[in-house]
């Protein structure tokens, strides 16, 4: 595997890893149809977790089977493929060595009561992630959740046990808790916010969801007015979470949502391309969709990312 210049000039902004996690850094970069570009498209299937096996499969019966995620990755050249435990376990011999894989290593439930604070069950390890071949651990936060210092001090713990066993580390961050409302969980303020969280936890790669051009906090919203920073289109927004994560020295990727039409996935995509984003990492876009539809769309976000390589 010949390492790219982009690849390597990313891989140079993580100084304090060592050999083994640069190493599954760049497998990760260099794999699928984008890799050596700098982008990224990643498989997660962990809904079946968060939302259910109905609400997450029924549309697309095939889907119940963990090996049909693990195909549909490979099939359509995608960067990595990420599960939680169960999944990646049920077709770790089958697929070695075809696809770098992430465990998801922390879930929800929605059967949990509403009540509750956000927050999520250690359902991984380190070590299993070592068993399973996987380049890196998953684990999500909640910024704004009262569970969120607990969450914090977890993942401090796991990133460095996994670091130090050669292993990236991905955060999901997503703002969530009793004083985040639900527009200001997508708000660009808070969104940036909690991606630098993520960073300053030592995430390699930061995955949040793509801002709205709300602002959700009334203290930065004024410094966002009087410093007049720009979040008018999708594209400046994505740029401004790329600045709030070291000024672009982090892999920042960005999720896909709630099912929605391919028109508006598309253009949304367009709009994380242009304001630099590493990609994106999708799930319910594309595996409650036929097969044949999940790898046609698949491919066009991936020709969407390569039009500005």
């Amino acid at each position: 595997m010949k390492i790219t210049p982009k690849v390597k000039k990313i891989l140079s902004y993580y100084e304090s890893d060592c050999p083994g996690t640069k190493a599954n850094l760049a497998r990760i970069l260099m794999q699928g149809k984008l890799g050596g570009t700098g982008r990224m498209v990643i498989l997660p299937v962990d809904q079946g977790f968060e939302h259910g096996p109905a609400r997450s499969f029924a549309k697309n019966p095939a889907a119940y089977d963990p090996h049909y995620h693990y195909q549909l990755a490979i099939d359509a050249g995608l960067n990595a493929y990420a599960a939680p435990l169960g999944f990646l376990e049920a077709g770790a011999d089958t697929f070695a060595g075809q696809i770098p894989t992430i465990l998801k290593v922390n879930s929800s439930n929605s059967l949990a009561p509403k009540n509750a604070y956000p927050d999520q069950a250690i359902t991984g390890s380190v070590s299993d992630a070592l068993r399973l071949g996987c380049s890196a651990i998953g684990f999500t936060i909640y910024p704004g959740s009262d569970g969120v210092f607990d969450q914090m001090e977890e993942i401090r713990e796991m990133a460095e046990e996994a670091k130090s066993v050669g292993l990236a580390v991905v955060i999901w961050s997503y703002p969530r808790g009793a004083d985040v409302s639900k527009e200001g969980e997508t708000a660009v303020d808070v969104c940036a916010y909690a991606a630098h969280m993520a960073a300053l936890l030592g995430a390699h790669i930061i995955k949040v969801k793509p801002p709205t051009d709300v602002l959700g906090n009334a203290e930065s919203k004024k410094v966002y007015e009087s410093e007049k920073v720009a979040i008018k289109t999708m594209a400046e927004r994505i740029a401004h979470v790329k600045q709030a994560c070291f000024n672009g020295r982090r892999i920042v990727v960005f999720s896909g949502g709630n099912a929605k039409g391919e028109k508006e996935l598309m253009d949304e995509i367009r709009g994380l391309r242009d304001g630099g984003a590493n990609g994106s990492i999708i799930g319910r876009n594309t595996f409650q969709r036929p097969r044949d539809e999940a790898l046609k769309l698949l491919d066009s976000i991936i020709r969407v990312y390569k039009e500005n390589e």
